[in-house]
């Protein structure tokens, strides 16, 4: 979708609707977010060798916080921020003060300017309606010369989902990779790398995907409707003809980017 197109629900409600659904998931984040964990450790290869004041956008239960934190090092100040306050809930209780974590709109940072050393966003700026804020946000808090580097999710992902259900509408529309590209060059920051990627996973069954894409926010009926029992059986019929011998398939459509604040 363009940089303008809404999600499936009210722009005057998008904020609590996805603060809402993430607070829902974060207890079993986790245990079902096996794919983000994955794609989360090849963004991680890419760290700097050094960084002083680092972001973790979209910090979630606070797993990738933590270890940039240890990471790092005792002289780095690690901040994890999260739309949903629920999220943040369960880092605390988990990881303790050794990160500080904020409640934060990704397209009004509450941070200073100029002040960041590496933003690390791991899956996260997807759910963001409007892609323009966001990368202007994260040249604003990044120092010159310093890093960001992001993992999100492009057209495509969750396809099997979207067809078993026969709801697409229902699923996140997600932002073109040009719309990235197009977002960060108008924002100011340089492209230094970006990479493409299809990632597919497995599970055995429904009941694992639902709880797959449940747990980490997503979600195919709209908000305040249920799913009948009728139509899951319906969607379980048409997954299972996507069976392979691994198990039900889910693909995720990956962008890696690497941005840098120019010096000047």
């Amino acid at each position: 979708m363009s940089a303008a197109t809404p999600l499936p629900f009210s722009a005057c409600t998008w904020h609590q609707q996805v603060a809402h659904a993430f607070s829902r998931a974060a207890p079993h984040y986790d245990t079902r977010a096996m794919a983000q964990l994955e794609m989360g450790e090849r963004l991680w290869r890419q760290l700097p060798a050094s960084a002083l004041r680092v972001l973790d956008l979209g910090c979630g239960p606070g797993l990738w916080s933590a270890r940039l934190a240890q990471h790092y090092g005792a002289h780095s100040r690690v901040t994890g921020m999260d739309i949903a306050p629920g999220m943040l809930q369960v880092a605390r209780q988990r990881y303790g003060n050794q990160v500080e974590w904020q409640q934060g709109d990704a397209a009004e940072l509450p941070l200073a300017g100029n002040a960041i050393d590496l933003v690390f966003s791991n899956l996260a700026i997807q759910w963001c309606p409007s892609l323009l804020p966001v990368m202007q946000e994260i040249q604003r808090v990044l120092r010159p010369g310093s890093l960001a580097l992001i993992n999100t999710l492009l057209p495509g992902t969750l396809q099997e989902v979207a067809d078993a259900w026969q709801r697409p509408q229902a699923l996140l529309q997600f932002h073109s990779r040009q719309d990235y590209l197009n977002a960060a060059r108008e924002a100011g920051l340089a492209l230094g790398h970006h990479q493409t990627q299809a990632e597919r996973f497995f599970y055995p069954d429904m009941v694992a995907v639902m709880a797959s894409i449940k747990g980490v926010g997503a979600q195919v009926a709209r908000p305040g409707q249920r799913l009948t029992r009728q139509a899951l059986n319906q969607a379980t019929q048409r997954y299972e003809l996507k069976r392979e011998p691994q198990g039900l398939p889910v693909s995720y459509q990956r962008l890696t980017l690497r941005l840098e604040k120019p010096r000047s």
